[in-house]
């Protein structure tokens, strides 16, 4: 376990789609918003770690095209959210002093959703990774594997709340910086178009 402990935790330092999302959402929204995000996180890695169960990264080998739907699909996301933020006048931390409407929460936890559901990579890594870390001398294969997932979602929320909250504080530091605000808004959004970029010429697993 301290093995595929290590490993998570060096998978989630990488920078990614996912922890700009949150540093992003936690700088402009607020701490609600971006933990909301990351709840959306954590429930598209259970739908990855369920569909790994099933072979789902077998059908992508097998079959390339549903790779390259997903794939596409992907990217057309993050370029969307990249260039929305891109273009937004927006400043940070603009909900402060008053509650978003629950709408607002269902939207965020719908952007942590499906950045990180359309992302096939996401899929394959849990597809990868968990079967490394399973034995047939230690007991039910489908209780290993369900243990591995769980404490594989458990450890990205720990990571992402982290990242909601670092946002938060980067949302405050910003937000009487309006110049170095608008430089980090395009910043992070130009980061998320070339993350949708990379995802668009991505050509195999």
């Amino acid at each position: 376990m301290t093995g595929f402990l290590i490993a998570l935790a060096v998978v989630y330092l990488l920078p990614g789609p996912d922890m700009i999302l949150l540093l992003q959402t936690g700088a402009r929204e607020g701490r609600s918003m971006a933990l909301a995000t990351a709840l959306g996180l954590a429930l598209a890695r259970s739908c990855h770690v369920a569909l790994a169960g099933l072979g789902l990264a077998v059908l992508f080998k097998t079959a390339p095209w549903t790779f390259d739907l997903v794939r596409l699909g992907g990217a057309g996301y993050l370029l969307w959210i990249g260039m929305r933020l891109l273009q937004s006048q927006t400043s940070v931390l603009a909900i402060e002093g008053g509650q978003p409407p629950s709408r607002a929460y269902w939207q965020a936890l719908r952007r942590g959703l499906f950045t990180n559901l359309l992302n096939p990579k996401a899929l394959v890594f849990c597809s990868v990774l968990l079967p490394q870390f399973v034995s047939p001398e230690a007991g039910p294969l489908a209780m290993q594997f369900a243990l591995l997932g769980a404490v594989l979602v458990v450890v990205g929320l720990l990571f992402d709340a982290v990242y909601a909250l670092t946002g938060e504080g980067l949302g405050r530091w910003l937000g009487s910086r309006p110049l170095v605000q608008r430089v980090q808004q395009w910043m992070f959004g130009g980061v998320l178009v070339g993350f949708g970029v990379r995802l668009a010429v991505l050509r195999d697993l």
